[in-house]
């Protein structure tokens, strides 16, 4: 079991990075991180000492000085190799720099003189380095303003507001997690790369990528259709959109049901994507579900009798209730990386329609079962 310590563990690579290593437990142990350890040399020193593996993502990405962007990110990076040297330090360390590397900017010059940096420890020490040079990242969870332009557009399209484009010039892309499983592989081979240039995923215009989320927006978040997605670049992208959507007022969604002398008529869900349907029923106090996604897009359609959905993102305390009544019939969407169950709070029999993107494969099914209620 290798023991995995990662700078910047809250930030948006490090959470996707620890959550993922957290669904490895039997090869992976997580050495716990926090940001005031480079202001303590003793507490920086012990992690240090911890750990077989550290990824160091610590960084600041952007200020109003660039000044003082390049001072803390190298200052990181040296406060790292100090430590490394006052502890021995042998583990094999991997950081994050960017293709702006070779730009003409004080951000992309901290970046590469900090895997430098790192670089000649390494070769001084006898130790280990990967310098990952990364293409612009985006994903769930991202910083709006921050962290990515999709970030920003994927927000503003949730939230009321319209995006606006700057330059629009073509950016090269990689999903988040995409980049985590090459950052997983690499701790697994454990070769020093001091130049490691990570190639991108997608290269789109910025406008081609405001478009889709323009389309996700009119479709999916104004009318609750599922929209088409051809490749894995839009599938992610739709996951990362969904992210920012505001739960606790959008949902539940109620359906529009037409109703005449014979009844009433309901339309689950539009599709413009392939899938697996299937109902169930529950009886009176019993708890479905209590697992999550890292893909997958999945509906939970209460058609008959009353329930409680609940969600709670897999690294935080929070739950969101949802109650649904069959007489009102409604829908709740689950987001990735949340887990979630349904329960029956009535007196009769629960009836649900599920939904899910892909078909069941046991060997890969993307369902790791975690307790809602901590």
């Amino acid at each position: 079991m290798k023991k995995i310590g990662i700078t910047g563990q809250n930030g948006f690579v490090g959470r996707h990075l620890y959550n993922t290593l957290g669904l490895f437990p039997e090869d992976f142990q997580r050495i716990t991180f926090q940001k005031d350890y480079f202001e303590n040399e003793n507490e920086l020193d012990q992690f240090i000492k911890k750990c077989d593996v550290i990824v160091h993502l610590a960084a600041m990405n952007r200020h109003e000085s660039e000044q003082l962007i390049y001072e803390t990110n190298i200052g990181l990076a040296q406060k790292l190799v100090e430590s490394l040297k006052r502890t021995g330090s042998k583990a094999h360390v991997m950081i994050s720099s960017s293709t702006q590397e070779e730009r003409d900017n004080l951000y992309g010059k901290s970046k590469k003189e900090g895997r430098e940096a790192l670089a000649n420890w390494a070769q001084e020490n006898d130790g280990k380095i990967t310098g990952l040079i990364i293409p612009n990242v985006f994903g769930a969870f991202g910083k709006p303003f921050y962290n990515s332009f999709v970030s920003t557009f994927c927000y503003q399209l949730t939230h009321g507001e319209t995006p606006t484009i700057a330059t629009d010039g073509e950016v090269k892309l990689i999903y988040v997690q995409e980049l985590v499983d090459i950052i997983i592989n690499e701790i697994n081979v454990g070769d020093s790369k001091p130049e490691f240039l990570i190639e991108p995923t997608a290269t789109k215009k910025v406008s081609d990528v405001l478009s889709l989320l323009i389309d996700y927006k009119t479709k999916y978040f104004d009318c609750g259709e599922i929209p088409g997605t051809v490749d894995s670049f839009e599938h992610n992208l739709f996951n990362t959109y969904r992210s920012y959507i505001d739960y606790e007022t959008h949902y539940p969604v109620k359906f529009r049901q037409h109703t005449d002398p014979r009844g009433a008529f309901v339309e689950v869900i539009r599709l413009g994507i392939g899938g697996q349907c299937s109902f169930s029923t529950t009886v009176p106090g019993i708890t479905r579900g209590n697992h999550f996604h890292t893909r997958k897009i999945e509906r939970f359609a209460v058609i008959k009798g009353k329930a409680l959905i609940q969600l709670r993102k897999i690294d935080s305390d929070e739950i969101l209730d949802f109650y649904l009544d069959g007489n009102e019939p409604g829908y709740v969407d689950m987001p990735i990386w949340y887990t979630h169950n349904i329960k029956n709070i009535g007196e009769e029999e629960l009836y649900t329609i599920f939904w899910i993107n892909e078909a069941f494969n046991s060997e890969n099914a993307d369902t790791y079962f975690l307790e809602v209620q901590i």
